[in-house]
């Protein structure tokens, strides 16, 4: 597998690649410099489940923040420089944990030298961050276009700039809004590369389209045996990057942990108001920190045994429904008494 032979990478007060465990970025959306709305929104994430939080850095007053943001989170903070390298200087001199430039859009060779400077005397590593809408112009002549290996070709180039400069701490992400052209970029680095790759479908889109995309590029990269951390880039509130990066991450079946939630699409057999209670169900659960499966089936064709095989389920009748645990059957209940009765079990054997 390419991410249990990647260079291990120290961010704060967690490491990735060479096997670790693939850990859920996000990136905060707020002002940088309003420390109290930035350290609210991290906390948020943070209780969501996110493990690497990036903030951009624009100007001076959002690196200055970065020194009071820190001490508020729990989790390595990153900053995200572009085209001034004055502004790498002040996040890593204000204690970010990680930075993420593109070293081609920095300023040139003695600024990019000057970053690096920086970067190792903390020993903080430096994310090379490849998009395709930012691909240099020779790239895309020599291969009449933006493509997979124009793609590759710009981010190692980057890398070797960097270990020009006698450092090798160092975190690739190499990422296209075309979903295939991004499954191929990773494929090739994995292979071209030790270093720990950071994984994402750029610009991806909305909840819907957005999260589409994302499992179905991630998904083929993950399942690959490629990457080290991922973000689920969404338009809207960063916490939905987080829940669904857990949901992908455990259907894989590359983190355990949290509640699974498996619920039948609904057919003119059900008799109770599968979609609001299958809903209702997932709010719920959320709350809990357990490796279990928790059913909401909607009648008797699939209900009971789907129900049987989690560890809780609810299978509906016509106005009632059963509650199941471990396959076996506790009891029947009105359609409206069902969703408390299953929390009464979840708190019974959870809390």
């Amino acid at each position: 597998m390419y991410r249990d032979n990647t260079k291990k990478v120290r961010i704060g007060d967690v490491c990735i690649g060479g096997g670790e465990p693939i850990l859920i970025q996000s990136m905060t959306n707020t002002d940088t410099a309003d420390v109290e709305a930035t350290t609210e929104q991290i906390l948020r994430l943070e209780e969501a489940g996110c493990e690497i939080i990036r903030c951009t850095v624009p100007n001076e007053a959002a690196a200055a923040a970065l020194s009071e943001i820190r001490k508020r989170i729990h989790i390595p903070l990153v900053a995200d420089i572009h085209f001034d390298y004055r502004m790498a200087i002040a996040a890593i001199e204000n204690g970010a944990d990680k930075i993420r430039i593109n070293p081609g859009n920095i300023g040139g060779r003695d600024k990019l030298a000057a970053v690096v400077k920086a970067a190792k005397e903390r020993d903080i590593p430096i994310r090379v961050g490849v998009n395709s809408g930012s691909l240099e112009k020779e790239i895309i002549e020599k291969n009449n276009g933006v493509t997979a290996e124009g793609l590759v070709e710009s981010a190692l180039d980057k890398v070797h700039m960097i270990e020009d400069e006698d450092y090798d701490n160092i975190v690739i992400s190499i990422k296209s809004s075309d979903v295939l052209m991004c499954v191929h970029s990773y494929e090739l680095m994995a292979k071209a590369s030790n270093y720990p790759l950071h994984v994402g479908i750029t610009e991806a889109g909305t909840l819907l389209s957005g999260n589409l995309k994302s499992g179905i590029g991630m998904g083929i990269i993950l399942y690959e045996g490629i990457g080290d951390t991922i973000r689920v880039s969404l338009t809207g509130d960063p916490v939905e990057e987080i829940r669904s990066a857990k949901i992908l991450l455990r259907s894989l079946k590359l983190r355990r942990g949290g509640v699974e939630i498996v619920s039948c699409p609904t057919c003119g057999r059900t008799k109770i108001n599968l979609i609001d209670l299958a809903g209702k169900v997932e709010k719920m659960v959320a709350n809990y920190d357990a490796d279990i499966k928790v059913a909401v089936m909607g009648c008797a064709v699939n209900g009971p045994g789907e129900a049987r095989e989690a560890d809780f389920g609810i299978a509906g009748g016509d106005g009632e429904g059963l509650i199941f645990k471990k396959g076996e059957i506790l009891k029947k209940l009105p359609e409206s008494e069902l969703l408390g009765a299953l929390k009464d079990e979840l708190d019974k054997a959870l809390l």
